[in-house]
Parts: C-alpha cells; structure tokens; sequence
C-alpha cells in the first residue's frame, strides 16, 4: 500500500476523517484489508502507546488517536474477511471490586482494541466471581486489573486466588495496573505483570502471550 505512512500519520494526529479517506482509497484500488489493518491501523497504535510510555503523547492526543483508529476499522470492517479480523488474544478488563473508576481502565481497552485484541469490558467495581465468569464464557487469555485506590487494589489479589482456586489460573495471565498499584506490589500478589501505565500496556500483552 503507498499510503501506509500517510494512514500512520493521519491515526497518530488523530484526523478521523484523513484515516477513513485513505482506508477507503485502498480498498478501491484494491489493497488487501489486512494489509491495511496490521501495517497502518494497529503499527499506528503501536507507536501510539510507545509514545504514551516515553510521555511523548498524553490522554487526550491518545484518546483522538483511538477515536481515528475505530473510524479506519468501522470503514474497513466490510472488508475484512474472518481470517482478516483474526484478534491476537480475548483480555478481560475491568476495575477492581469497590474501584468506580475507570479513565485508565478505558483507555487501556482502547489502545488494547487498537493493538489488535478482543477486549470483554467488565466495567467498574468488578467482583472476582465476574471475572471468572468472564474468563471462562470467552476462553480469556489475559485478565487485565484497574485500581485507583490503595484500598481497593487489595481486592486485585482476590481475583487472582479465585482464579487459582478455580483451576484456571495457569490458563490465564494476569496485568495489574493503577496509580497505587507496583511491581513489588504485582509480584507480591502474584500477578504475572504490572503495567506502569496505559501505554506499555499493548507492549506488555504482546510481551505476555508471544514471547
């Protein structure tokens, strides 16, 4: 495709409408839809969260960059065959048990999206029994965690014992994220990961599920 760095730019800048011209150009000139999804859609996204990770992009510049990348796929949609569409894994995410927020929680699902996952948004305040309902209704293979709060960050390590009791913890990996939230703290509870921030998040997934 000759405008793949143009579709780059265009979903880093976040120009929505840019992003559906250009999709819609190489379908009619006869471009491969999962050319155009993997090498300009989701290798923008990439580069999205690593500038997030560096602080060289910030929530809202991402948040338009996440908008423009669903105007490319809604476009491209028709044109993606099932193989096309193949998704890289099923997260399951959600804030913890008491947590009702949910900024860095949705902006982990969007870049997520973005990076070729199938994300199950459980929301806010999600008790441990719903996320293995979750995990086992979707064959989940990452169960990402949101805390805000000190309090409710310990309800994390409910999630992951449930997980264990219930036979399914080796089939699952487990991200924990949120502002109070450590790596000492993620690998005390025995999380397989601690993501710093929305960022690194796509990064990490990847890094958990092909290494």
């Amino acid at each position: 495709m000759d405008k793949i760095q143009p579709l780059i730019d265009a979903v880093i800048n976040g120009d929505e409408d840019k992003v559906k011209v250009i999709v819609l150009e190489g379908i009619t000139k006869g471009e491969k839809a999962a050319d155009i999804m993997n090498k300009g859609l989701i290798a923008a996204m990439d580069i999205v969260g690593g500038k997030m990770e560096a602080e060289d992009m910030f929530i809202p510049e991402v948040l338009m960059s996440a908008r423009a990348m669903k105007a490319g796929v809604n476009a491209l949609q028709p044109h993606l065959t099932k193989d096309d569409a193949k998704d890289l894994g099923v997260v399951v995410i959600g804030s913890a048990q008491g947590d009702l927020h949910d900024i860095g929680k949705n902006l982990v699902k969007m870049l997520m999206e973005g990076g070729g996952f199938s994300v199950i948004d459980l929301g806010t305040d999600v008790k441990p029994e719903k996320f293995l309902e979750a995990v086992r209704e979707n064959n989940a293979d990452i169960v990402g965690i949101s805390a805000l709060l000190t309090t409710t960050m310990l309800s994390m390590k409910n999630v992951i014992e449930a997980l264990e009791s219930a036979g399914l913890r080796d089939q699952v990996k487990v991200l924990v994220g949120g502002a109070p939230v450590t790596k000492e703290y993620a690998e005390e509870i025995g999380a397989d990961c601690y993501g710093a921030d929305a960022g690194s998040a796509v990064r990490i997934a990847k890094s958990l599920l092909y290494k």
